[in-house]
Protein backbone atom coordinates (compact mmCIF):
# COMPACT_ATOMS: atom_id res chain seq x y z
CA UNK A 1 0.00 0.00 0.00
CA UNK A 2 1.22 3.17 -0.73
CA UNK A 3 1.80 5.28 2.59
CA UNK A 4 2.73 8.87 0.50
CA UNK A 5 4.17 11.03 -1.78
CA UNK A 6 7.99 11.97 -1.34
CA UNK A 7 9.17 13.73 -4.12
CA UNK A 8 7.54 15.52 -7.47
CA UNK A 9 9.24 16.94 -10.67
CA UNK A 10 9.49 20.81 -12.38
CA UNK A 11 10.99 20.63 -15.10
CA UNK A 12 13.12 24.06 -15.49
CA UNK A 13 15.08 25.74 -18.20
CA UNK A 14 18.47 25.94 -16.43
CA UNK A 15 18.75 24.41 -12.59
CA UNK A 16 20.75 27.49 -11.51
CA UNK A 17 18.33 30.24 -12.24
CA UNK A 18 15.72 27.74 -11.00
CA UNK A 19 17.82 27.51 -7.54
CA UNK A 20 17.84 31.25 -7.37
CA UNK A 21 14.60 31.48 -7.78
CA UNK A 22 13.16 28.83 -5.58
CA UNK A 23 15.47 29.48 -3.18
CA UNK A 24 16.12 33.11 -2.87
CA UNK A 25 12.71 34.24 -3.77
CA UNK A 26 10.33 31.73 -2.09
CA UNK A 27 11.86 30.33 0.46
CA UNK A 28 12.79 26.84 -0.34
CA UNK A 29 16.03 24.79 1.28
CA UNK A 30 18.36 22.90 -0.33
CA UNK A 31 17.64 19.25 0.40
CA UNK A 32 20.09 17.37 -2.17
CA UNK A 33 22.49 18.71 -4.90
CA UNK A 34 24.19 16.17 -5.94
CA UNK A 35 25.79 14.64 -9.64
CA UNK A 36 24.27 10.91 -10.30
CA UNK A 37 26.67 10.80 -13.75
CA UNK A 38 28.89 12.94 -15.44
CA UNK A 39 25.43 14.82 -16.77
CA UNK A 40 22.72 14.74 -14.28
CA UNK A 41 22.10 16.92 -11.86
CA UNK A 42 20.30 15.43 -8.78
CA UNK A 43 18.66 19.20 -7.31
CA UNK A 44 15.74 18.61 -4.86
CA UNK A 45 14.26 21.48 -2.48
CA UNK A 46 11.70 21.29 0.49
CA UNK A 47 9.14 23.86 1.44
CA UNK A 48 10.34 24.54 5.04
CA UNK A 49 7.49 23.33 6.54
CA UNK A 50 7.16 20.43 4.65
CA UNK A 51 11.03 18.86 4.78
CA UNK A 52 9.81 15.00 3.95
CA UNK A 53 8.35 15.91 0.60
CA UNK A 54 10.95 17.32 -1.70
CA UNK A 55 10.44 19.01 -5.26
CA UNK A 56 12.88 17.46 -7.75
CA UNK A 57 14.47 20.76 -10.05
CA UNK A 58 15.01 19.13 -13.34
CA UNK A 59 16.54 20.18 -16.34
CA UNK A 60 15.18 18.36 -20.00
CA UNK A 61 17.65 16.69 -21.11
CA UNK A 62 18.53 13.54 -22.81
CA UNK A 63 20.10 10.72 -20.67
CA UNK A 64 18.73 7.61 -18.26
CA UNK A 65 15.22 9.64 -18.15
CA UNK A 66 14.70 10.72 -21.72
CA UNK A 67 16.33 10.53 -25.67
CA UNK A 68 16.60 13.54 -26.94
CA UNK A 69 13.18 13.94 -29.28
CA UNK A 70 11.60 13.78 -25.70
CA UNK A 71 13.76 16.61 -24.31
CA UNK A 72 13.13 18.89 -27.37
CA UNK A 73 9.33 18.43 -27.06
CA UNK A 74 9.49 18.82 -23.33
CA UNK A 75 11.12 21.72 -23.51
CA UNK A 76 9.15 23.12 -26.60
CA UNK A 77 6.48 22.97 -24.12
CA UNK A 78 8.04 24.50 -21.57
CA UNK A 79 8.52 27.47 -23.71
CA UNK A 80 4.72 28.31 -24.50
CA UNK A 81 4.33 28.43 -20.47
CA UNK A 82 1.77 25.87 -20.38
CA UNK A 83 3.19 22.98 -18.48
CA UNK A 84 1.99 24.05 -15.35
CA UNK A 85 3.12 22.53 -11.73
CA UNK A 86 0.76 22.67 -8.62
CA UNK A 87 -0.15 24.57 -5.24
CA UNK A 88 1.02 26.05 -2.67
CA UNK A 89 -0.63 26.82 0.70
CA UNK A 90 -0.22 30.04 2.89
CA UNK A 91 -1.97 31.17 5.33
CA UNK A 92 -2.36 35.04 4.00
CA UNK A 93 -2.05 34.74 0.11
CA UNK A 94 -2.21 38.82 -0.06
CA UNK A 95 0.34 39.62 2.51
CA UNK A 96 2.38 36.21 0.81
CA UNK A 97 1.88 38.00 -3.12
CA UNK A 98 3.14 40.98 -1.31
CA UNK A 99 6.40 39.93 -0.56
CA UNK A 100 6.85 37.65 -3.51
CA UNK A 101 5.97 40.62 -5.49
CA UNK A 102 8.52 42.94 -4.24
CA UNK A 103 11.18 40.01 -4.82
CA UNK A 104 10.38 40.32 -8.78
CA UNK A 105 7.93 37.39 -8.91
CA UNK A 106 5.46 37.71 -11.78
CA UNK A 107 2.21 37.12 -11.18
CA UNK A 108 -0.52 35.99 -13.59
CA UNK A 109 -2.77 37.20 -11.50
CA UNK A 110 -3.50 39.34 -8.02
CA UNK A 111 -4.93 37.71 -5.38
CA UNK A 112 -9.28 37.10 -5.58
CA UNK A 113 -11.38 35.80 -3.54
CA UNK A 114 -12.75 31.78 -4.52
CA UNK A 115 -14.86 29.77 -3.86
CA UNK A 116 -12.32 27.63 -2.07
CA UNK A 117 -10.16 30.28 -0.58
CA UNK A 118 -8.08 33.14 -1.68
CA UNK A 119 -5.34 32.75 -4.61
CA UNK A 120 -2.97 34.46 -6.98
CA UNK A 121 -1.01 32.81 -9.60
CA UNK A 122 2.27 33.11 -10.72
CA UNK A 123 5.14 31.83 -12.58
CA UNK A 124 8.64 30.87 -12.24
CA UNK A 125 11.29 31.64 -14.69
CA UNK A 126 11.03 28.49 -16.50
CA UNK A 127 7.18 29.42 -17.38
CA UNK A 128 5.90 27.03 -14.85
CA UNK A 129 3.07 28.58 -13.31
CA UNK A 130 1.69 28.09 -9.42
CA UNK A 131 -1.62 28.84 -7.46
CA UNK A 132 -0.53 30.63 -4.29
CA UNK A 133 -3.82 29.47 -1.96
CA UNK A 134 -5.25 30.63 0.78
CA UNK A 135 -7.72 28.18 1.79
CA UNK A 136 -11.42 29.06 3.64
CA UNK A 137 -12.08 27.93 6.68
CA UNK A 138 -14.15 24.77 5.74
CA UNK A 139 -11.44 23.62 2.86
CA UNK A 140 -8.57 24.12 5.63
Amino acid sequence: MIRKMSHATIFVNNQEEALEFYRDKLGFQIHTDAMAGPDFRWLTMNVPDQPTFEIVLMEPKPGMLMDEPTATQLRAIMAKGVLGAGVFNTDDCRGTYEDLKSKGVEFVSEPAERPYGIEAVFKDNSGNWFSLTQPSEENN
